[in-house]
């Protein structure tokens, strides 16, 4: 058996372990030593093993202390679609046209589910948009908050990882958008769809929302392709 199969043998043995005693996040696991003998293979093999899983984010493994079970991190799927964009297996406006999908749901859901303090942050996360005007860094992290902020009021943690996945790519995405906002109405109407899906979401209404965030997309995607025909 190869060394590869070895290491993928035994990544795979952790997470059995993980599943059949039922771990939770934080939950300590055994060492690599107790694997490793288990297994039968080498520390080597073991250390490998682990060095995956906690890349992966399945484990979290700390100087100092055992391994623990990993929570669910959003930055994993976040470096798999930079890979895919970068090597031109997808494109930025097919991820946000995917983006579109779910965060129409999410808008939906959020206005069903936030609590009040959800929305009194979601409206304030719009109009910290709005009162960012050319600081290009402030409008991006607004950006980024905002849609966080409606993924988490959506109450599916899922949501919210995927949504979070998406934030190196806004980092890169969202100044290049509002530099093709080059007039005072262009910039207002960005502003306003902002604050209409804020302020649905603060109303409890999940059809104004979803048509909220399809708006606000529709304008996205056209900015998006107004730069691509400029290269």
């Amino acid at each position: 058996m190869t060394d590869g199969s070895l290491v993928q043998r035994s990544t795979q043995a952790v997470r059995d372990h993980i599943r059949g005693k039922g771990l939770r996040v934080g939950d300590a696991l055994p060492g690599e030593g107790h694997f490793a003998d288990l297994l039968g293979v080498s520390r080597a093999v073991m250390r490998e093993a682990f060095g995956a899983l906690a890349a992966l984010r399945v484990i979290d493994v700390a100087n100092g202390r055992r391994a623990r079970v990993g929570a669910i991190d959003g930055a994993v799927i976040a470096t798999s679609l930079d890979h895919a964009v970068d090597t031109a297996q997808v494109s930025i406006i097919e991820i946000w046209d995917v983006r579109r999908t779910m965060e129409a749901r999410t808008a939906e859901l959020a206005a069903w589910n936030r609590s009040d303090e959800e929305a009194a942050l979601i409206v304030a996360l719009a109009e910290a948009i709005a009162e960012a005007g050319d600081d290009r860094d402030r409008v991006v992290a607004a950006d980024i908050a905002l849609h966080e902020a409606i993924a988490r009021a959506s109450h599916n943690p899922l949501f919210l990882q995927v949504i979070r996945s998406f934030a190196p790519m806004m980092q890169r995405v969202v100044p290049a958008a509002w530099r093709t906002r080059t007039t005072a109405d262009d910039r207002a109407d960005v502003i306003a769809r902002h604050r209409a899906l804020a302020r649905a979401i603060a109303d409890r209404d999940p059809r104004a929302a979803r048509e909220a965030m399809d708006r606000h997309f529709d304008r996205t995607i056209d900015d998006m392709f107004r730069l691509d025909q400029a290269r």
